[in-house]
């Protein structure tokens, strides 16, 4: 269930969501959702996704040679071994 949430923006700060928001397709709603979502996220997982990017790309090798059917040269298009 959700729950309203009433906020207090100039005119300015609101002119600048709505334009934002039809940028990108969304809601002023959808958009400060977003950034609220953001705003309590787990400060740990800040950068996760580009820590794990550097570990596969940095390992690839050593894993390819560890498990040689699994390497992706070796893979089909639905990621089976061809």
């Amino acid at each position: 269930m959700s729950k309203p949430v009433t906020i207090r923006v100039d005119d300015e700060l609101h002119a600048l969501l709505k334009e934002r928001a039809e940028a990108e397709g969304t809601t002023v709603t959808a958009l400060i959702t977003r950034a609220a979502h953001d705003a309590v996220r787990d400060p740990r997982l800040e950068g996760a996704a580009e820590v794990f990017r550097a570990f596969v790309t940095d390992n690839a090798d050593a894993f390819d040679s560890a498990f040689p059917e699994d390497a992706p040269s070796l893979l089909d298009a639905s990621g089976r071994a061809a």
